[in-house]
């Protein structure tokens, strides 16, 4: 059911989220495709999330599935990308000139190719944040499956997607996510950051890179940098003294012997996940998870 009946300017309709009395009811929804984004997991994550807690954290935040969902009264979010975090704080602050800058955008193979080669241009660094967070969601609405990828000069190379109609601009969603994020802190940062902001009886969702399944898994690779099994070890260290001063934690992560054995003090419990982003059509399906709780 659509939530206006009457024509409202991007700037009034904003203004209407903002003060909406039932700011709960009005569903939002990732504005992004993620590698390894949570929706299909949504339901098995919502019902062990803490009874009760304070502040809600979610760093490796990605299409931050968990935090639309959840809706939290006061959040952090982070996020070691830049052009992510970038988009974020856009969102949050300059919702209408990045609706407005989407329109612009043409769904040709032509066209995609010089946007997507516009951060490789002398002119790119030049550009200002809604320009570049208009270029990130376009980029990420037409390529490829929705895939992130990036080659060793840190420029995206996934190739055009061919859809018939993306929805590259999504108006009404974008302004609901906005007013959640007008409560919500974004930082650039690494997960480690959370160590230094989570309190007693605050949640922290983990979403890491994912211990790979096999030597040909492609998922490890996180911005520029490898997560690797150290990356692993320091996640479950920071967990470890989270959980000594009283912080909720709830990790998800791949099933595999590595994650149960760093993991085998705490609650793990094993769910069906839909594979959704993936190259190859037979890598696509359900397939076991771990979610792990110290709660």
């Amino acid at each position: 059911m659509k939530l206006y009946t009457i024509k409202l300017s991007v700037k009034e309709q904003l203004e209407l989220y903002r003060v909406e009395k039932n700011f709960e009811k009005i569903s939002c929804k990732p504005f992004l495709k993620w590698p390894g984004g949570k929706r299909q997991l949504l339901p098995e994550l919502m019902k062990r999330l803490p009874k009760e807690y304070n502040m809600f954290f979610e760093p490796f935040v990605g299409g931050g599935a968990l935090l639309f969902r959840v809706k939290p009264d006061y959040g952090y979010i982070s996020d070691i990308n830049p052009d992510l975090i970038n988009l974020y704080e856009v969102v949050q602050d300059n919702v209408e000139e990045l609706i407005e800058n989407l329109k612009i955008h043409r769904n040709t193979e032509k066209y995609f190719y010089e946007l997507r080669n516009a951060d490789r241009t002398e002119e790119y660094k030049y550009w200002n944040k809604v320009e570049k967070a208009s270029r990130f969601i376009y980029l990420n609405k037409t390529c490829f499956n929705g895939l992130y990828r990036m080659n060793s000069d840190g420029h995206f190379n996934v190739p055009f997607g061919f859809y018939k109609n993306p929805t590259i601009v999504d108006t009404d969603n974008l302004i609901a996510c906005s007013a959640l994020l007008k409560k919500t802190d974004i930082a650039l940062a690494s997960f480690e950051a959370v160590e230094k902001k989570a309190r007693k009886c605050d949640f922290v969702y983990f979403d890491p890179p994912y211990v790979p399944l096999n030597k040909t898994s492609s998922f490890t690779k996180y911005y520029k940098d490898d997560f690797d099994l150290d990356a692993q070890f320091a996640l479950r260290e920071l967990c470890d003294r989270l959980t000594k001063r009283g912080v909720y934690f709830m990790l998800s992560n791949s099933y595999t012997e590595t994650v149960k054995e760093l993991y085998k003090s705490y609650d793990i419990k094993t769910v069906k996940a839909n594979r959704a982003i993936n190259c190859k059509a037979n890598g696509r399906g359900k397939i076991n998870e771990l979610i792990v709780t110290n709660y």
